[in-house]
């Protein structure tokens, strides 16, 4: 059965035509029916309210009917929207149908039949419009949905750890315990350097292997209280703090950063080495705090240091590393 308040546009030039039309709708029980004298009226109360069947004359002054429905397709893409479009014509032939056709035209109906044919072609383009609009609905929720979930996901689906924003919220929550105690807080960014070579060299499938193989011996090397992560393509994170400031001893990392790059890691195609630089930003309350990202952003920007020495870069946080960041210096 017909929806009677599905929203329909009538634009014609000739107002005889529009009237004919009108009372055919009318008495068949719909009840939502504009008009417009013109394309560019109708594109204009199309953007005002969305309809769901058109019906337009195919020859009309100043834009014609199929020039009407290309800027009606463009509507219809920036309002997630979809405009069922009927045509009026004259014309003959094959051609001319398949022109409209391929120009998004989705019926026509000849003049000289439009008592007989209208209200069942009118039946069909409400259901198709129905549909297309609910599916169009669906698929925004869906996507909405998707999205939702992706912002509260935290979870890194090649490895296990936690991804970007779940360090970026435990790195928030140890700054807050530096903030409330003698303490001290430190970010290590691991980072693989020949990734790509990898990658270029033995495929995707082997790339993934050695990032698996990171993030398990990554595990074996930090102690069971430090928070690891998966913060990037090729990188990784770990988090911890200390009582005391003297803790963050380079020598102790010394052990993670040989563990990763002196000792091969075995995959399908047998035994790899990996290059990999360890970035180091640690911070304590005896200076103003970083935020989560700042600390973030100090220990990424020494990684290119990281990986020209060989060597460990260590950076203890103050509030003038982020002013020279901002500044280019």
């Amino acid at each position: 059965m017909a929806n009677l308040n599905t929203p329909i546009l009538v634009v014609d030039d000739a107002k005889f035509s529009s009237i004919m039309i009108g009372r055919a709708l009318t008495a068949a029980g719909f009840k939502d029916i504009r008009f417009a004298s013109s394309a560019n009226e109708a594109l204009k109360q199309l953007e005002k309210r969305a309809a769901n069947i058109l019906i337009a004359d195919w020859l009309m002054p100043e834009m014609d009917g199929l020039e009407l429905t290309d800027q009606v397709r463009i509507l219809d893409s920036n309002l997630h929207h979809f405009t069922y479009v009927m045509l009026l014509t004259a014309k003959e032939g094959v051609s001319a149908l398949k022109e409209a056709f391929d120009r998004g035209v989705d019926d026509f109906i000849n003049k000289s039949v439009m008592n007989d044919q209208l209200l069942p072609r009118i039946y069909a383009a409400d259901r198709i419009s129905s549909m297309q609009n609910r599916l169009l609905e669906e698929n925004k929720l869906l996507t909405d949905n998707m999205n939702v979930l992706e912002k509260r996901n935290l979870v890194d689906p090649l490895t296990g750890l936690g991804n970007l924003r779940y360090c970026l919220q435990r790195l928030s929550d140890a700054l807050r315990h530096v903030e409330s105690r003698e303490a001290a807080c430190c970010l290590l960014v691991v980072a693989l350097q020949n990734g790509k070579d990898i990658q270029e060299k033995y495929g995707l499938a082997i790339y993934q292997e050695i990032i698996r193989g990171m993030a398990r011996r990554l595990h074996q090397l930090i102690r069971p209280m430090d928070i690891l992560s998966r913060t990037g393509e090729e990188q990784f994170a770990v988090i911890t703090t200390h009582d005391d400031l003297e803790a963050f001893n380079v020598k102790g990392f010394r052990r993670l950063h040989a563990g990763l790059n002196l000792k091969a890691f075995k995959t399908s195609v047998g035994y790899l080495s990996i290059k990999v630089g360890i970035s180091i930003c640690i911070a304590d309350n005896k200076q103003k705090l970083p935020t989560h990202e700042q600390i973030l952003v100090i220990a990424r920007s020494q990684l290119a240091k990281s990986f020209e020495t060989g060597m460990i870069t260590v950076t203890h946080w103050k509030p003038e590393l982020i002013a020279n960041k901002s500044s280019g210096t």
